[in-house]
């Protein structure tokens, strides 16, 4: 298990290339609060429904000064074929060699079924303005997660 992040701690750089194929850098995002959420694949029940949850409150999250950027290991083509099934209106990225995952503390061991594996862990980091984390939570549960998320920002629901 990578070393999860903790509030106050440098929130690491990356660059990874959007669904469009740009690269997209956190140094970007400066000056801005940024929610970065880890999401296992794509098109899938989870993952989508809290896409969607990002997506129809991303102009009350703007209004409030945050900004998101979505990252899974999936490879920029299906996360293409994701936005643009979805409507989805803030950048997902791909961390295919999920380098970030774990730089972040969101890759390690999961347990389905009662079988053992390696893989993203469900997270949402927020990264404040200056660079560092803010709120760090890890097996967030894709259900409810943009409300508690609000909530816990003191932002409502």
């Amino acid at each position: 298990m990578t070393e999860r992040l903790i509030p106050g701690d440098p929130a690491p750089d990356f660059t990874l290339r959007n669904a469009e194929g740009q690269d997209v850098s956190l140094k970007g995002y400066r000056g801005r609060s940024t929610v970065v959420y880890f999401y296992p694949a794509a098109s899938t029940p989870g993952c989508t429904k809290e896409a969607c949850d990002f997506r129809d409150s991303l102009a009350f999250l703007q209004k409030a000064g945050y900004e998101v950027l979505g990252i899974s290991p999936d490879p920029v083509d299906k996360l293409s074929r994701f936005a643009t099934a979805e409507g989805l209106n803030f950048p997902l990225l791909s961390d295919e060699d999920h380098a970030v995952a774990e730089a972040y503390g969101a890759w390690g061991e999961k347990k389905n079924y009662g079988r053992s594996y390696q893989g993203l862990i469900r997270s949402t980091v927020v990264v404040d303005p200056e660079g560092k984390v803010a709120v760090a939570q890890y097996n967030v549960r894709a259900t409810g997660h943009v409300a508690k998320l609000r909530r816990d920002l003191n932002l409502g629901v």
